[in-house]
């Protein structure tokens, strides 16, 4: 009977230390698979790797978030252009900033709608959050509808300058803290096309 017992713990022990060498050898398969996706470690995280071009995290949500206002407020800008604009390069910078930014913002809607966030309201633009992102305070663009001619053309580049600065500025947060890759991808456009633009109208004022 004891004898009996010693061969079952025997067949017990011999079963765990079986399980045991599987779970590492699965750990270390995992290992392997998550330093090639670059972080994750073990766990979900890892399993979930092959699924990277779909998951998101917080930075994906800030970054789609503040971006879809904040196109918003360059095509409100924008939209000043035709009727008061006296240079037809503003004119023709104004047209190409909404032609690049409107589809922008239904990309940015539809991945916030598809992540289960609040697309934030048409209109509900906060103009008091500007400073590091470049926004334009309510009264900043009374001042600019009020503009016409030279005068609106200075302002207009002055202050779509700060503007793209801001975009600039999100887009390399998001480049470095977010985890889905069509936002990243998007960022590394808004950060080419907008500094390009940025330098684009510091010459446009050289020339003013």
């Amino acid at each position: 009977m004891i004898r009996k017992r010693s061969l079952v713990r025997r067949t017990v022990a011999v079963a765990a230390a079986g399980a045991a060498a599987l779970l590492l050898a699965a750990c270390g398969g995992d290992g392997d698979g998550s330093s090639a996706a670059g972080h994750g470690g073990h766990g979900t995280a890892t399993a979930s790797a092959p699924a990277s071009q779909g998951r998101h995290n917080a930075a994906d949500v800030a970054f789609a978030k503040g971006m879809v206002p904040h196109h918003r407020q360059a095509v409100e800008m924008a939209d000043l252009a035709p009727e008061r604009a006296q240079s037809a390069e503003v004119k023709k910078l104004a047209a190409d900033i909404k032609r690049a930014q409107d589809p922008e913002i239904r990309t940015l809607s539809g991945w916030l709608a598809s992540w289960g966030e609040k697309v934030p309201a048409e209109g509900a633009m906060d103009h008091s959050a500007h400073g590091t992102d470049g926004m334009m305070t309510a009264e900043e663009m009374a001042e600019l509808e009020k503009s016409s001619g030279k005068a609106f053309d200075t302002a207009f580049l002055e202050m779509m300058i700060k503007h793209h600065e801001g975009a600039v500025e999100m887009a390399e947060t998001e480049q470095a803290d977010g985890a889905h890759a069509p936002a990243k991808k998007m960022a590394t456009e808004i950060i080419a096309s907008q500094s390009a633009e940025i330098e684009q109208m510091n010459k446009l004022l050289g020339d003013n």
